[in-house]
């Protein structure tokens, strides 16, 4: 890890002092953490309605989550905005953010809670306790939504009142949802205490009207990913176990009838793919697999290559924005200092590059954003 540099301006008969010191400091049990540093505002930006969320998970146990804010107006950044509007950090681990309306909902995994801000002032409006290592959420209408949970439970949360309205017992990790006509299709990856070959890989399906499940489908280890296709076909990526226990795969299943219609399995066992996206007209599926992937929901065979490679850099999170169709990629570098995001346009080529706070996971667009 690096360590703050010393600069030493005082007499020399305090240099043998501080030398003590440091070796002390050098041979202590408890690692020295990098300094922290927050790069300065590079706009005046006062609201946040306009443009692109960055959420960056930051360093387990380290309590230093962050959002980074792209302005859609100037292509300016701020970074580290709900520390600058609420004086106080976000939490252990931004895992995701969802807007329903003009609120932020920012689920905050190892705090165990929901972060709800204001759109227009980034200001904290409630949080939302009583869940357990939150992962994402999904609005049901404007009244309800759900927010999955890494054991026991989804979450029922009450829009009109920030809270927690009620739950629906799963007893299994439950990552990635997506609706489909009055159902929840939610991605259960199993105990998260028991092995691969254990854990039992399904999708649920919830009935939003009652909250209860009323079916599942198995799917391949580890479900993490979730989309829905202009023909209302429902895909989801398996990782193939935290262990390897197999290849991974992606499916096609039809949601009316509940079957899988279509699977493709991943022959590369140096990759393993993430972060499953569509593109806004439904008919291009996106994943991260060491390179950004692109792939027609009307092929028969897998790509072979990256429409974006890596290049050394570390692809983390991913996303395509939901009205130009640009891609946009985040690398976490080493996962210790600050990382960067990257905006490509649909054709693979790099429009812009963005700092971003540390280990930046995932993306989020509001509705007015428009690049």
């Amino acid at each position: 890890m690096k360590k703050s540099s010393y600069f030493i301006h005082q007499p020399l008969v305090l240099y043998s002092l501080l030398a003590i010191l440091i070796l002390q400091t050098a041979c202590s049990k408890d690692p020295i953490r990098e300094e922290v540093i927050t790069p300065p505002d590079t706009t005046k930006t006062v609201t946040y309605e306009n443009g692109i969320f960055i959420v960056n998970e930051g360093n387990y146990n380290w309590g230093n989550a962050s959002v980074t804010y792209l302005n859609n107006t100037n292509n300016t950044v701020v970074q580290d905005v709900f520390s600058k509007s609420n004086n106080r950090n976000l939490g252990d681990v931004a895992e995701s953010m969802t807007i329903a309306g003009k609120l932020g909902y920012l689920l905050i995994n190892n705090s165990n809670r929901i972060e709800v801000v204001s759109l227009k002032d980034f200001k904290s409006v409630s949080t939302i306790s009583g869940l357990h290592s939150p992962r994402f959420l999904q609005v049901v209408d404007s009244t309800k939504a759900y927010a999955t949970n890494m054991q026991n439970y989804i979450s029922v949360i009450d829009l009109k009142t920030n809270s927690v309205s009620g739950t629906i017992k799963t007893t299994s990790w439950t990552e990635n949802l997506i609706k489909y006509d009055k159902f929840m299709l939610v991605t259960s990856i199993g105990r998260f205490s028991e092995p691969s070959a254990v854990r039992k890989a399904q999708i649920f399906v919830i009935d939003t009207e009652t909250d209860a499940i009323v079916d599942s489908i198995q799917s391949g280890k580890e479900p993490i990913g979730i989309v829905i296709d202009k023909k209302q076909k429902v895909w989801v990526l398996c990782s193939g176990g935290y262990d390897n226990f197999e290849a991974p795969s992606l499916m096609r299943i039809n949601p009316e009838l509940r079957v899988v219609e279509k699977v493709f399995t991943f022959t590369d066992p140096a990759q393993v793919p993430s972060r499953l996206c569509m593109n806004p007209t439904g008919d291009t599926i996106y994943y991260l697999k060491g390179g950004v992937y692109q792939m027609p929901v009307t092929s028969n065979t897998l790509p072979t290559q990256p429409l974006i490679k890596p290049e050394g850099r570390l692809f983390y999170g991913l996303n395509i924005h939901p009205g130009t169709g640009c891609i946009y990629v985040s690398d976490a570098k080493d996962y210790v200092q600050n990382g960067s995001a990257y905006q490509y346009n649909a054709a693979g080529s790099l429009i812009r590059q963005y700092v971003t706070g540390r280990i930046p996971g995932s993306f989020c667009f509001t509705a007015n954003s428009t690049k």
